[in-house]
């Protein structure tokens, strides 16, 4: 049953994302990871529509934050505002409150506004005037970013990267996958088919969890960020890294029908999770660094 799920909602979102499967997939995982998505490349290569579409698909509220130059945290995370009849601040919450949430273009917003999202992708709650609110269950954030070197962006800190589980690049597609969404008469404006409910979906993240995971799988794991560590001068892979790495693997190998890890679906997610943490100047570097550490280390068999 839960194999039939995924697949059906795999198919929806590649008639989405045409010509993409294995971002998608990557995607997918990510989500049943309990983690947060990054998507970064050019405008325009269906960022956006790939996150509308999954929360369409996992039966998700959704909101799109458009972060912009001037953005104010509290445009994010909402405000206390005095009522005179109840003679009290009530609170008005943000666009945050939603299970997932798109900060479309975040590398726009100042550093400040950013770091308004701390909280909430760390604990999945937010403190305003020393009173906490919890936010929705389950709880994602997709941010999608342009290429730092475009004009108008400001580099996330790499305490706001370690926070997102992937950074995920979809690309131009091929030509026939190009063709196809020229021909194509789907109208994006209309909502998708929802294929599980928030509860299904939790349930699905629960069951990830019980994927086993090997002792030897573990070492491989531990293997390759300390391997990180030592290439990436100090700079390598956080304990959360780790921690993202197993759920991460975790979420590929039941998308496959699997109920244990082997080290195949490490090294399938291994570059998604960790380049992003490993760059230092620029998104090859990381690719590069992630590229050699599975090329030196392998698998504790």
């Amino acid at each position: 049953m839960p194999q039939a799920v995924i697949e059906q909602a795999l198919q929806q979102l590649q008639q989405v994302l045409i010509g993409k499967p294995r971002v998608i997939r990557m995607a997918l995982a990510c989500i049943l990871a309990r983690g947060h998505l990054l998507i970064e490349d050019l405008p325009g290569m269906g960022k956006t529509t790939l996150s509308q579409a999954l929360a369409q698909t996992l039966g998700l509220s959704y909101q799109r934050i458009q972060f912009t130059s001037d953005m104010l945290p509290a445009d994010i995370l909402g405000v206390s505002i005095f009522d005179k009849q109840q003679a009290e601040f009530v609170f008005h919450p943000g666009p945050i409150f939603r299970q997932m949430v798109l900060a479309d273009e975040i590398n726009r917003a100042s550093p400040k506004t950013q770091s308004a999202l701390l909280e909430a992708m760390a604990e999945q709650q937010i403190t305003i005037d020393g009173i906490t609110h919890l936010l929705p269950r389950p709880f994602f954030v997709v941010a999608t970013q342009n290429p730092s070197e475009q004009s108008g962006t400001f580099p996330l800190p790499e305490s706001q990267l370690d926070r997102f589980m992937m950074r995920l690049s979809i690309g131009y597609p091929s030509q026939d996958a190009e063709l196809k969404m020229l021909k194509s008469s789907h109208d994006k404006s209309l909502p998708l088919p929802q294929c599980l409910s928030a509860m299904e979906l939790t349930q699905l993240q629960q069951q990830c969890d019980q994927v086993a995971a090997s002792d030897a799988l573990l070492a491989y794991i531990l293997a390759l960020v300390e391997g990180s560590r030592e290439l990436n001068e100090g700079y390598g892979l956080s304990p959360r890294a780790a921690k993202a790495l197993l759920a991460a693997a975790r979420a590929w190998a039941f998308i496959h029908g699997r109920q244990y890890l082997v080290p195949e679906d490490v090294q399938a997610i291994f570059v998604a999770v960790a380049e992003h943490r490993l760059r230092q100047s620029n998104q090859q570097q990381g690719e590069q660094l992630s590229l050699r550490l599975l090329s030196t280390i392998n698998p504790i068999r």
